[in-house]
């Protein structure tokens, strides 16, 4: 698991019980509320209930006895009339404030009471309203209200009561649901400390540890456990490919020294061999052999020329310092240069320029493109048997102009063309071949991409290889430099054409 996937779920589990909980308290409120409703209206109902009692007995009395004063006159100085008046009132308060079937029933008899004792009062002479004999049917229908208003009252007692216990119960399972959410949420914070602990700090801590030795040097051969979150695991492979590449480099490195020793003590072997054969004490040495020997001197300072001249350009391109100093030249020019050079040193092959007859311009710098053509000539030179054919042409198409330089050398395989551009590395039959540090052919590819062209290679191995230097080409009416060619042309030269 991931951890985007995991703080994803804790997240959302966490929303989850946010939301769970939040509508769980939101029912209890409107229960509660509910309850809260009932148990007003209850105590509203009795209280509406006992007022309509004492004004019943009040209104009695006052019809039975108007003169005998009451000790505590609950009628507030009302007249019969008066009281009848706050009888409809209240019944219809009390009408409002029934909310059940049971209490509307009741509620109707009351009604019906109350109305059968208001018309037995109307129904009395006056005489009988003063006499000790009150009639019986006024009392029997006071008796029959008093009960009515008592089941009413009950009715709402009882609401009251299954309201109060209903919020107890409700009371009670909310304390319930709050334990098991507290406890849920407190399990939830635990998995994930552990999970982060077990699964996440424990791999981070093992790939700092190994990113420090690594770092400091105690132990080159450290490597972080890929284990944990998929992050975790990248970032833990991420960090053994680079310690795997340095360690690679590093042991390149050591090889590229150890080459680079071996490929300069040659040379420097042969110059101290050949200052000994030309020392003045030794009187053997001909014209005829200190010529030779010259010739071999200046060919091992050319090599060591090269291999300083390489090793400085790896050095200024991996500094990011390559300078250029771009001219708009003919391709053509810049081609029979290094195929001249190379036409009077080298009589064991044949060289031979195609170039067409208009001219090819390129924005380029002259020296480091004549550095590359030089560079892949000396290769199809070096590892073509002697006696084969070298062929340098330059091609043109709508927006580039193209170099070939083709041989019938060694050839390389696909396995060795992936390599082929790699700093100090050299395909096996190459090392036997020729001498080198494997870096001509990086340099190259670099001086050209920095102009904004490519390399491309085509090889069979034992059937030759072919160099296609891709350039931008540039339109004949930009300005361009004059080359020695131009100034000077060589008499009886043969123009565009085959070079031997």
């Amino acid at each position: 698991m991931s951890l985007r996937a995991f703080f994803s779920a804790v997240v959302g589990g966490l929303v989850l019980l946010t939301v769970v909980s939040a509508s769980l308290l939101v029912v209890l409120t409107s229960a509660l509320e509910g309850m809260a409703s009932t148990l007003s209206e209850s105590v509203e109902g009795v209280r509406l209930a006992e007022e309509l009692e004492v004004d019943l007995l009040v209104h009695s009395r006052l019809i039975a006895a108007p003169d005998m004063p009451l000790v505590a006159d609950p009628s507030r100085g009302r007249s019969p009339s008066e009281i009848e008046s706050d009888l409809h009132r209240q019944l219809g308060e009390l009408h409002a404030s029934a909310s059940t079937g049971e209490e509307r029933q009741v509620l109707a008899e009351v009604e019906r009471d109350v109305a059968d004792y208001l018309g037995a009062q109307r129904g009395l002479s006056e005489a009988q309203r003063s006499s000790s004999s009150y009639d019986g049917r006024v009392v029997a229908t006071l008796d029959a209200a008093l009960r009515s208003l008592e089941r009413l009252i009950q009715i709402n007692v009882d609401q009251a009561q299954e309201a109060r216990a209903q919020a107890s119960r409700w009371s009670e399972r909310a304390n319930l649901l709050g334990l098991v959410l507290g406890l849920l949420l407190l399990t939830t914070l635990v998995l994930v400390v552990f999970w982060l602990r077990r699964f996440a700090l424990r791999p981070v801590a093992d790939l700092q540890h190994a990113m420090r030795d690594f770092g400091a040097g105690r132990n080159r051969d450290s490597r972080a456990p890929e284990e944990g979150p998929s992050e975790i695991r990248d970032m833990a492979l991420t960090f053994n490919e680079m310690a795997d590449s340095l360690a690679h480099q590093q042991e390149q490195q050591l090889a590229f020294l150890a080459g680079v020793a071996h490929d300069l003590r040659n040379p420097l072997s042969a110059l101290k061999l050949s200052t000994a054969l030309t020392s003045p004490g030794r009187a053997d040495v001909t014209p005829e052999r200190m010529q030779r020997t010259l010739a071999l001197v200046r060919r091992q300072v050319e090599r060591l020329d090269r291999m300083v001249g390489d090793l400085l350009d790896a050095t200024r391109i991996q500094a990011g310092k390559l300078e250029l100093q771009p001219e708009v030249r003919d391709t053509r020019e810049l081609a029979r240069s290094v195929v001249e050079l190379y036409q009077s040193s080298d009589p064991g092959h044949t060289l031979e320029l195609v170039v067409p007859d208009a001219a090819v311009l390129v924005r380029a710098d002259p020296a480091r493109l004549e550095q590359v053509l030089t560079n892949l000539v000396s290769n199809a030179l070096k590892y073509s048997p002697s006696g084969s054919h070298v062929r340098v042409a330059v091609l043109e198409d709508a927006d580039h102009a193209v170099v070939a330089v083709s041989d019938q050398g060694i050839g390389m395989s696909p396995e060795e063309l992936k390599g082929l551009f790699v700093p100090f590395q050299r395909a096996g039959n190459a090392k036997q071949r020729a001498p080198g540090v494997g870096l001509g052919l990086s340099v190259s590819r670099r001086i050209i991409e920095a102009h904004g062209g490519r390399i491309e290679v085509e090889s069979q191995p034992g059937q030759g290889s072919v160099f296609r230097v891709h350039l931008a080409r540039v339109s004949d009416s930009a300005p361009r430099l004059p080359a020695a060619s131009d100034e000077e042309e060589p008499a009886g030269g043969e123009g565009p054409g085959a070079v031997h």
